[in-house]
């Protein structure tokens, strides 16, 4: 029989972690990013939760990699419809 190796919560001193699939949150550029069966160690007494370092990284580097441009310019047109001002609703006024 195979046996999960065994480690002491660093948090608590009495739980035991275990290997688990949890669901990871983060936030990358302002957008708030679920993972879920995200490998983690779960502390059996006060639920601490210590995230796979490899599966870390390869999250990291798939975030790193699919990255949106930072800044996108918006133009203003001049002229024609774009100069008339428009009224408390948004719809454009008529001269």
């Amino acid at each position: 029989m195979g046996h999960e190796p065994v480690y002491t919560c660093p948090e608590c001193q009495l739980g035991v972690l275990r290997q688990r699939r949890v669901s990871y949150f983060t936030v990358h550029a302002g957008q708030l990013i679920s993972v879920p069966d995200f490998p983690a160690w779960v502390c059996d007494v006060c639920g601490r939760r210590e995230y796979d370092a490899a599966a870390l990284a390869e999250l990291r580097a798939m975030l790193n990699t699919a990255r949106p441009p930072r800044h996108r310019v918006h133009r203003r047109r001049t002229g024609g419809d774009a100069a008339r001002p428009r009224d408390a609703t948004g719809a454009r006024r008529r001269p």
